[in-house]
């Protein structure tokens, strides 16, 4: 696994998810090609791919939800200043779910976002944000990675999916490394 590029652990990583039962992957570009992270999913059964449409709360929404009735979902945002939309369910739901629920096995998710790319073709500074240290402030109480390396990126989705503390893992790649 040393070896693997950026895309190709993401790629591993998706396929993992995908073959755990109660998994979901939901997000805009999910079934249909769109984005970079679009061509992590090929290998991933169109059974368990949700497209949604441009929506981002309510996507963030839906996905809460599903967590709560025992899915592990990974709803994906392909870029920070998307999931910026979704912010009052970050902060005032995700957030807290563990301590509104106060269920013996509190649920959890997974959220996939990225720091636009710059390269082939800079989209602009209102898509390559990177908010994740100013989330960290706002949610404290989720698990936010920045993932730098391919090993780091097996590593952390697997560790977001195993875990058993009932706590949302927000994992942010960085665009710019899908071409490595």
């Amino acid at each position: 696994m040393k070896n693997l590029s950026y895309k190709a652990a993401l790629k591993s990583s998706m396929e993992w998810l995908a073959e755990k039962q109660e998994t979901l992957f939901l997000g805009q570009a999910v079934a249909v090609k769109g984005t970079g992270m679009s061509d992590t999913l090929t290998g991933v059964s169109t059974s368990k791919l949700l497209e949604f449409p441009v929506d981002e709360e309510m996507q963030l929404g839906v996905s809460i939800g599903l967590a709560m009735n025992g899915f592990v979902p990974i709803s994906i945002f392909p870029r920070w200043n998307f999931l910026l939309v979704a912010t009052n369910q970050i902060v005032n739901h995700l957030d807290k779910l563990k301590e509104m629920t106060q269920l013996e096995i509190p649920p959890k998710m997974i959220v996939r976002t990225g720091i636009g790319s710059s390269i082939p073709l800079d989209p602009g500074p209102q898509h390559k944000g990177d908010f994740t240290e100013a989330f960290k402030l706002m949610a404290p109480n989720l698990h936010f990675v920045r993932l730098q390396s391919p090993q780091q990126i097996i590593e952390e989705y697997r560790f977001a999916y195993e875990r058993t503390d009932g706590v949302s893992s927000v994992l942010v790649e960085i665009s710019d490394r899908l071409n490595d």
